[in-house]
């Protein structure tokens, strides 16, 4: 070996040696101060309490609202119209005149057959004073009484041919637009106007088939429409059909609501929401809850630490969730940020601070 390389290779060696006893005296020796411990991190989280309530499990649907009673009038006869005496909009009661169709050939045919009937009582009553005397046989007083029985036949059938000319409210309701005009001439096809009851709403909505046994009727539901977005309308589950739908496999369902101000007209699209059941117990946010496997667990705080916690939930509903087991009620529970947490994890309360579950329905 050259005396270039024997020299290079011994300030190698010394080289590697110098640093090998700086990095012992330093970090082994006491020369140099080792790096103080890292303090435990403290994760910032929102808190909400477990508190006693009753959580609502509710089934969500959308239906059409319908008039509890609703008609096209029509003329039971053909004719001219002379008068009209509604309005559209008007509220009419039942039996009120709405429209007259020209009557005055009905009007006599009318006077016509009480004539007849008034001269055939009159001539039956006198062959019964005959028949006393015997003047006259028992078959001519037995055609006389015939005939009397035959005008008030015709007599009845004048009247009602009369009434046809006049078209009444069926019932108590609503009128729709007038749809046709003073002279014109209809017929039993001619829709003269709509009548609707609008003191009780009609809605019929389907729920799939997995909540059929748990609807029953008189079951309450809550109504909600977007013309009306701070009303709440309130009615119960009237009907329920024997039937599930094999396409969609629901069931249609029928509920009525009261309707006393008219407000809420048919057609109107309704959002639907049915109680189907009520359980009292220790609520939490549903974002409290961590589920692991077939588990699930919150995390709780006290003298600032996280703890985890199995729990045994009930019911869902509206953001919360009941718990059946694992919790207290005043406990609070690691409602956010609970992702970056271990047993024991040193908390304190985020910006947001303590978030009440708050007591009663949900």
């Amino acid at each position: 070996m050259s005396t270039f390389r024997q020299v290079l290779v011994t300030l190698i060696l010394l080289s590697a040696m110098a640093g090998g006893a700086y990095y012992y005296l330093e970090y082994w020796g006491g020369g140099m101060q080792a790096a103080a411990p890292s303090k435990p991190r403290v994760q910032s989280v929102q808190l909400a309490k477990a508190e006693p309530g009753t959580i609502r499990v509710e089934v969500e649907a959308v239906g059409t609202a319908q008039a509890r009673q609703a008609v096209d009038l029509v003329a039971l006869v053909s004719g001219r119209i002379i008068e009209i005496r509604f309005k559209p909009g008007q509220q009419v009661r039942k039996g009120e005149v709405l429209v007259r169709l020209d009557d005055a050939a009905e009007r006599a045919a009318l006077d016509e057959a009480a004539a007849a009937l008034k001269e055939a009582e009159f001539a039956y009553n006198r062959a019964r004073k005959l028949k006393k005397n015997n003047t006259i046989s028992q078959a001519t007083v037995e055609k006389q009484e015939a005939a009397v029985n035959s005008g008030k036949a015709r007599l009845d059938l004048m009247e009602k041919r009369l009434a046809d000319r006049t078209i009444r409210a069926p019932f108590d309701g609503v009128t729709g637009l007038q749809r046709v005009d003073v002279g014109a001439r209809i017929d039993s096809e001619t829709v003269i106007t709509t009548l609707d009851d609008l003191s009780q709403i009609e809605i019929n909505f389907s729920i799939p088939e997995i909540h059929f046994s748990k609807i029953r009727i008189g079951k309450p539901v809550e109504v909600r429409t977007a013309v009306f977005k701070n009303r709440v309308f309130k009615g119960k589950v009237t009907d329920i059909d024997t039937r599930i739908q094999e396409a969609s496999r629901a069931f249609k369902v029928r509920a009525v609501l009261p309707n006393p101000d008219g407000l809420i007209p048919s057609g109107m699209f309704m959002h639907v929401s049915v109680l189907i059941a009520e359980q009292r117990a220790i609520l939490i946010p549903e974002e409290a809850v961590i589920a692991e496997g077939g588990s699930q667990y919150v995390f709780t705080v006290a003298e600032g630490k996280a703890h985890r916690r199995g729990v045994k939930l009930g019911q869902r509903g509206k953001g919360k969730v009941a718990v059946l087991n694992g919790l207290k009620a005043g406990e609070e529970v690691v409602r956010l940020g609970h992702h970056r947490l271990r047993d024991g994890t040193l908390v304190k309360t985020g910006e947001a601070g303590a978030q009440k579950s708050g007591a009663g329905a949900v």
